[in-house]
């Protein structure tokens, strides 16, 4: 029986399993579906289905770099563990180079773009998935190229956990990476003040007016006050205006300028950022490994 893209796509969406194992399944069980399906089971491969509502907030986060073009992305596990699997870091190098050498520019896009040996990336996932034991999915990504009078600085922090990518221009790569190393342990949200948006800056004005009034302060005094305190909340938020950390005299910014330099980008990953995470304890999830669950 011909194994059409149809039955193979269907077999995919209702196993979880990857394109690649749903074609071999068919073929060996002369396209009958049910019966592939049931292949799948017996080689453990159909159990990334049941894993989709599980959390998966650890993970990896990596830079990769071609030339003038750079790819930063995040890809996520259940469990620290996990994430220090050479499957796991392997399947992100793939991912990683697959979309570097790719025309893809969105999360949606990564995931259609073939691989070498594994269909898709998204087929790759689903297959590492069942694999692995645990959820895997690729959280997000940024494609972001640059002119040849700048440069790229990047940086993992904790093996990882934090990936920061910027781009410079007019000075040297070492400067783009202390840039990149700042923003890793400072954490800004903006590069400069110009990027913070209004409601932001509205939100934070009325709790440090609130703040001041608290003390009792005369209104125009608490006024003074809250313009003092925004200037501080800058140096706190936006990269350009926090104080250097390898010289707490001088800003970034001027760090950046007395090398000839000018920042145009920052793009900084802390892997589970914003996500909920798992409060099973390690006790616990080896014996959900041990049940097969």
């Amino acid at each position: 029986m011909e194994i059409t893209a149809g039955l193979v796509r269907d077999l995919r969406e209702k196993s979880g399993a990857g394109m690649m194992d749903c074609k071999k399944a068919l073929s060996e069980c002369n396209g009958d579906i049910d019966a592939a399906m049931d292949y799948l089971r017996e080689k453990g491969i159909a159990k990334a289905e049941k894993k989709g509502s599980r959390i998966a907030a650890e993970g990896l986060a990596n830079i990769y770099v071609d030339g003038d073009k750079a790819v930063i992305l995040e890809v996520n596990s259940e469990t620290d563990f996990v994430s220090k699997n050479e499957e796991f870091t392997s399947m992100i190098d793939t991912i990683g180079h697959t979309i570097l050498k790719s025309n893809a520019n969105s999360l949606e896009e990564a995931l259609e773009v073939s691989t070498d040996e594994d269909g898709t990336i998204g087929d790759l996932i689903i297959a590492k998935t069942a694999k692995i034991g645990e959820k895997l999915s690729l959280r997000r990504i940024e494609v972001v190229s640059k002119n040849s009078d700048e440069v790229f600085g990047s940086y993992l922090h904790m093996g990882g956990k934090i990936a920061v990518l910027t781009v410079l221009k007019g000075t040297s790569e070492e400067v783009a990476k202390d840039v990149s190393m700042q923003a890793a342990a400072m954490k800004p949200s903006y590069v400069f003040i110009s990027d913070v948006p209004e409601d932001v800056i509205s939100r934070e004005r009325e709790v440090l007016k609130e703040q001041s009034m608290n003390e009792g302060k005369p209104a125009d005094i608490a006024e003074k006050m809250v313009e003092g305190r925004i200037k501080k909340f800058y140096k706190e938020i936006c990269l350009a205006e926090q104080a250097f950390i390898k010289d707490g005299d001088i800003s970034v910014n001027t760090y950046v300028t007395n090398n000839g330099g000018e920042i145009l980008k920052m793009v900084r990953y802390e892997v589970g950022e914003g996500m909920e995470k798992r409060n099973d304890n390690f006790a616990e999830e080896v014996m959900n490994q041990v049940k097969g669950n």
